[in-house]
């Protein structure tokens, strides 16, 4: 059993993982930072604040495959150049832009995202043994729930004090700086004993891009829709019962059990099925809508928290081994899109199960969505052959994706 010990001391581990959790806390916040400038410096509303979000959002979701397709073909640094300099023109120019330019600078600039999630899971996976990948992808997760925890709290603490465009370009100041940061790093992106970067090395998308794939990507998609739905859910719950203010501490509640339960994941002897983590994720979230006030519910969403991480870096894990080497690149930003699908589509369904209902149906709608996930992967990964044998000479664990015989 591998301990976490062994995988921070694999040689440029510890300052990936701290260059990743600096620029995905500023990437996590940058949708909360654009929200705050239509809102305060243009006074507009916040559906026009929602334009803009959703603009950068399509724009990572759609961006992903491409850039990832362009690091398998072009190398990591030529694709980081290509996408740290249109950060900097766009962050630096967010306070002079009027609403509708602004708009189309937001997609663009999505478009051209730092990778900064796919990068760091390709490093993992080149840098890591077989063994190990199941600790290192648990602290992945971890990293990305302290981000998700820290960088839209800051940039809301810095609001108080400072202009929306220069908080703006505090997050596009910390966006830059992890995107260069990972440059210098310049962490590889294959194991010695993997194929190069040649065409011929890549197979064809119909060659990986199967069912099982397909699989892990559905049930990606569903964690990050049951998990915005969530969150809305929280908010939605507490401003019926007067207790808006509290939100904040039952999402703090959520995200230290959930680094907890990825801490502990990490550690198990045996990886679990990412069909049976997400579908327990969605059977522990529907009771969270019995809740009525701020102290039970965080009891109630300390058992969904304790998946989250878990099922996460599982999805990671299952897509770093069952994509060849060569399009390694392609298939973790087909993974950032799906999960980034997934959380701009999980806040307005839920956001419609609330209106329709009660509160409580935006948790029902939010853990139904995991579940229907959790049963579309199951049933592909039953359909699905069984995987060809790795080229690696390091034993490859049992696939996590693949039902329990």
């Amino acid at each position: 059993m591998t301990s976490f010990r062994q995988v921070l001391a694999v040689p440029g581990m510890t300052p990936l993982l701290g260059i990743s959790l600096l620029a995905r806390a500023a990437i996590t916040a940058d949708v909360t930072a654009l929200t705050m400038y239509v809102v305060l410096a243009l006074d507009m509303s916040y559906a026009a604040a929602g334009g803009v979000a959703a603009a950068l959002t399509a724009g990572v979701a759609l961006g992903g495959p491409l850039l990832g397709r362009m690091i398998d073909r072009r190398g990591l640094r030529t694709v980081l150049l290509a996408t740290v300099v249109p950060q900097i023109v766009f962050w630096l120019t967010v306070p002079v832009l009027p609403y509708a330019i602004l708009l189309g600078a937001s997609f663009a600039a999505g478009l051209l995202m730092v990778p900064v999630q796919p990068v760091t899971r390709q490093a993992i996976a080149a840098m890591t043994t077989a063994g190990q990948r199941r600790a290192a992808f648990a602290l992945e997760a971890v990293a990305g729930e302290l981000s998700y925890m820290v960088g839209p709290a800051v940039v809301i603490l810095c609001a108080a004090t400072l202009s929306p465009g220069v908080v703006a370009w505090g997050v596009g100041a910390a966006i830059v700086a992890g995107g260069a940061g990972i440059a210098l790093l310049d962490p590889p992106l294959r194991a010695e004993d993997e194929a190069g970067g040649d065409a011929a090395d890549r197979p064809r998308r119909r060659e990986w891009l199967g069912t099982r794939m397909a699989a892990v990507l559905t049930m990606g998609f569903g964690a990050t829709m049951l998990l915005a739905g969530i969150d809305l859910a929280i908010i939605a719950t507490l401003e019926e019962a007067g207790q808006v203010s509290w939100a904040a501490m039952v999402v703090a509640v959520l995200g230290v059990t959930s680094v907890v339960g990825g801490l502990v994941y990490g550690t198990l002897a045996r990886p679990l099925p990412t069909w049976l983590l997400l579908g327990l994720l969605g059977l522990a979230t529907v009771p969270a809508g019995l809740a009525r006030d701020w102290p039970w519910l965080c009891a109630a969403v300390i058992a969904a928290g304790l998946l989250t991480a878990p099922t996460l870096s599982t999805i990671s894990d299952a897509v770093s081994r069952l994509a060849p080497a060569g399009v390694r690149g392609e298939a973790t930003g087909l993974q950032s899109s799906a999960l980034s699908a997934g959380f701009a589509l999980g806040s307005p369904v839920v956001g419609l199960a609330i209106d329709a209902s009660v509160p409580a149906g935006g948790f029902a709608a939010a853990g139904l969505a995991g579940l229907l996930a959790a049963l579309t992967g199951y049933l592909l990964s039953r359909r699905s052959p069984a995987p060809a044998p790795s080229p690696s000479p390091t034993p490859e664990p049992r696939d996590a994706v693949a039902p329990t015989p």
